[in-house]
């Protein structure tokens, strides 16, 4: 069985029947045909993040942009530091078989 995928209009949606519509949360995913689980967690989404909640299918919301980033940026800072660590090594170690 494929795995369904909804729409950020179907999700609002959704959420907006329950939420302004007063009805449970078990008719109005029943009427839709999916799980109260997940309408439950469409809606815990929807009120946590707001506009930026179902950013759709490969975009990250600008939290997960920024976590992408900054462990690009970690990523990059240890590996020249690494680097900086084997020159300094070479280069003290060649020093000490120089002249006096």
């Amino acid at each position: 069985m494929a795995k369904r995928t909804y729409t950020k209009e179907f999700k609002v949606e959704a959420v907006r029947q329950v939420v302004e519509g007063g009805k449970s949360i078990a008719s109005v995913a029943r009427d839709l045909g999916i799980s109260p689980n997940l309408l439950y967690c469409w809606k815990r989404d929807l009120s946590s993040e707001g506009e930026s909640a179902f950013p759709g299918k490969g975009r990250l919301s600008p939290e997960e942009e920024e976590l992408r980033r900054l462990r690009r940026e970690l990523a990059d800072a240890l590996e020249e530091n690494s680097f900086l660590k084997k020159a300094a090594a070479y280069f003290a170690k060649d020093r000490g078989r120089g002249t006096k």
